[in-house]
């Protein structure tokens, strides 16, 4: 190999060593250091585990926002992206829908307010839920955030300066040494002797707080709220610490016990805090799920360690030379230490974990455990899985059952996220052989197997269900689908939108709670579209909601998870879906003309009919007569309103312009009357029932079928321009607002017109 070559792979591996040491650098810094750090960077600095791990969820989620901001009634009810968090860069990814993701977030909010400590948060879904799957990549992404910068957080090391001590200089330590090295050497039999000083070289002892506890808390607790007063300048952050219950361990936790006999024993030693004080250093706290430390998984099968207490000859005996002392300092902590200010986990509580569960009693009640005589500060994140039949393994807890918080992990019921893990398994490229909305039918399928068949918060809401009979099932799971989406569907009545409280919001999402456990589990729902999709998958003839009926008729026999009144419905919801789709495609009425109309008439409400004035809002002379208002009235309320309806919708409408949008939204906000609330609520009525007859016209030429049956081809071109031109822009308007090919939008079009859906979804 030529030099040259040697030289250029010297040179990359040096390049590599740098960078590996500067990704893993863990070099302690001195205490000084480290209080300008927390000066600089308050928000980063004083923090515990429970909110390192909430700002850790919110740097990987995406918060969207609510898609009816100017709801009065919303519960905040919000999407979110988890897909950094959940999906990229992991080995399985897990898909949690918007109902799990607003559940999990609650909670996750109250970390950061300190009101969740000392608690067991146990993860509890069904057999193939992905509730392993969830914790995992959780904790990967934990252990990934705190080796970032944003995701530091630090802990205590100890320096003890041998010369500051004595050590190596003063007659009585060298000899407590030499006696040492002759005990041990005698107890062995002339074996290995164990080292009682540092490594020759070293002019300290460095020994790291094996609780990882924050060097903050070596601050006195009598001098912390004036110090950190003076310390800290960002007068915002400082009301926070001092005010705030998510700082309340800044001011009552102590240091472990170690650490807390070190500083007492130095600076009795030391006589001076000072000196005491340049012996203190801190690192940044190494997570490590593989060993053990800062994270420590537990299966079922592994197998308890009998001795609980962890100790170390050496470091003791360094100790007690040190500090002229074998009882100031016992170097002596419990495995629960490598978790503290850490991440304990459960998968799954049976088997040995059981025990484990049970061992953490006292320890999530009292946050102290027992180690020999000495007690020590346990500060963990606890996280469990469970089965649901597992439940009666946590039975013996009773006494601390108010310390568990049970999340629910259950089978997607979201089928937006169902449709996302068909993409995840079989290609994003599935959704291209579907019409659109049928792969979004066969989630709402699977999912419907999921729910509860009664909603009794949709009952008290929306009594009788027939009225939605044509385009909904009986016990309206359509309905709570839409609404676990985040959706409220545009063919409810204005009278159950109005009443669709924020109250009775949370009561049908809180049912969630008790769904998902039921039906078709995550595999069989995988399973049955990969046997559906093979089945109808064809080059050029995209999958329609007549093949997904027929696949699915096996599963709507009596009894079983589907029902039939559910199947029906879906396709009348599907039905009347693609007729609201066509009609908005075809719709391109004039808009001046609209909200010209809309201006003289709520100008005209405020005048007796006979009179002749012109509109302030439109420059136009109006004659106001009965005729005026029911030419308007109609377009508005639809063509069967008789007069008595029309006569106290004028009322009604005169009265909100004359007290709200005159007086209040016109004259003190100086809003122009097209931006009132009256003129778009009047503006979306008109438009809805003008695109409501939209089709009429073009039913009844059969020339309009033809055509759309001929687009594209040759013997389009023979067709006169208004039926090319009409034809042209539904295509158009289908492929560029709903996701359909030209093909497929010219199949969903003959659909309409041959099933004569219109006539069907028409008003009685």
């Amino acid at each position: 190999m030529m030099d040259t070559e040697l030289s250029n792979g010297q040179r990359a591996i040096n390049e590599l060593c740098v960078r590996i040491e500067e990704r893993g650098r863990r070099t302690p810094f001195s205490y000084p250091e480290y209080i300008a750090l927390a000066a600089k960077f308050p928000e980063r600095i004083f923090r515990n585990v429970f909110q390192m791990f909430h700002d850790m969820i919110y740097s990987y989620m995406d918060v969207g926002t609510d898609e009816y901001p100017d709801d009065p009634e919303s519960i905040n009810y919000v999407p979110y992206d988890s897909s950094r968090l959940f999906e990229q860069e992991t080995d399985r990814p897990f898909f949690g829908d918007r109902l799990f993701l607003n559940r999990l977030l609650g909670h996750i909010s109250s970390f950061r307010r300190g009101i969740r400590q000392n608690r067991i948060y146990i993860f509890e879904g069904p057999h193939g839920c992905g509730k392993s799957t969830f914790l995992n990549n959780l904790l990967m992404k934990f252990e990934k955030y705190a080796a970032t910068e944003e995701g530091s957080s630090f802990e205590t090391v100890w320096r003890l300066d041998r010369k500051l001590l004595g050590n190596g200089t003063d007659p009585t330590a060298k000899y407590l040494v030499d006696q040492l090295k002759d005990i041990v050497e005698r107890s062995t039999g002339g074996g290995q002797a164990v080292a009682p000083s540092p490594a020759p070289g070293k002019e300290y002892l460095e020994i790291a707080c094996p609780s990882h506890d924050s060097p903050l808390l070596l601050i006195p607790k009598t001098y912390r709220r004036d110090f950190f007063d003076e310390l800290i300048s960002d007068e915002a952050f400082k009301h926070k610490l001092f005010s705030h219950k998510q700082y309340e361990w800044v001011f009552k936790d102590s240091p472990c016990t170690i650490c807390q006999s070190l500083y007492h024993a130095l600076l009795e030693i030391l006589d001076s805090p000072c000196k005491v004080f340049t012996m203190v250093y801190a690192r940044k706290h190494l997570f490590n799920r593989r060993l053990g430390i800062g994270i420590s998984v537990f299966n079922p099968g592994d197998k308890i360690e009998r001795t609980h207490s962890v100790s170390d000859d050496q470091i003791q005996n360094n100790l007690n030379t040190l500090l002229m002392d074998g009882n100031r300092v016992r170097y002596l902590y419990s495995r629960y230490a490598n978790t503290n200010n850490g991440i304990y986990a459960l998968m799954d509580i049976k088997d040995h974990n059981k025990e484990r569960f049970a061992n953490l009693h006292g320890i999530i009640s009292e946050g102290v455990h027992k180690v020999d005589c000495i007690e020590e500060n346990v500060n963990s994140l606890f996280f469990a899985l469970m089965n649901p039949e597992d439940r009666e393994n946590t039975a013996d807890t009773q006494s601390f059952a108010d310390r568990i918080t049970y999340v629910k992990v259950p089978y997607v019921l979201d089928y937006n996220t169902e449709i996302k893990i068909y993409e995840n398994i079989f290609g994003n490229q599935i959704q291209k052989y579907f019409l659109p909305r049928v792969l979004e039918n066969f989630a709402k399928i699977v999912i419907s197997s999921r729910l509860i068949p009664k909603s009794p918060a949709i009952a008290e809401w929306i009594p009788d269900a027939s009225q939605y009979g044509i385009y909904c099932d009986r016990n309206l799971l359509l309905l709570k689908m839409d609404i676990y989406a985040g959706i409220i569907p545009p063919w409810l009545s204005e009278g159950d939108r109005k009443n669709f409280t924020a109250k009775r919001r949370r009561k049908i999402i809180a049912e969630s709670e008790s769904e998902g456990d039921r039906g078709f589990t995550g595999r069989d729902s995988i399973r049955m579209f990969n046997e559906f999709y093979q089945a109808y998958m064809k080059k050029g003839k995209p999958i329609t909601m007549a093949m997904l009926n027929l696949y699915f008729k096996k599963h709507c026999r009596e009894g079983g998870p589907v029902s039939e009144d559910f199947s029906v419905a879906l396709s009348g919801l599907y039905d009347y879906t693609v007729l609201q789709e066509v009609k908005e495609s075809l719709y391109y009425y004039n808009e001046d003309n609209i909200s010209r109309q809309i201006q003289n008439y709520l100008f005209a409400v405020n005048f007796e009919i006979g009179q002749t004035l012109k509109c302030h809002y439109t420059n136009e002379e109006l004659k106001i007569t009965e005729e005026l208002f029911e030419t308007i009235e109609r377009k508005i309320l639809g063509n069967r309103s008789d007069a008595d309806k029309r006569r106290a919708f004028r009322m009604e409408v005169q009265n909100t312009y004359a007290s709200q949008t005159l007086a209040r939204e016109i004259l003190i906000e100086e809003k122009p009357v097209c931006e009132t609330h009256l003129y778009q609520s009047l503006h979306d009525r008109y438009v809805h029932n003008l695109k409501e007859n939209v089709l009429d016209p073009f039913l009844k030429n059969d020339n309009f079928r033809s055509g759309v049956k001929d687009y594209a081809t040759e013997g389009f071109k023979t067709y006169d321009k208004r039926i090319k031109d009409d034809v042209a822009i539904l295509i158009r308007n289908l492929v560029s607002r709903y996701g359909y090919t030209e093909n497929s939008a010219r199949e969903v079009c003959l659909y309409v017109i041959d099933n004569d859906l219109a006539k069907k979804f028409a008003d009685p």
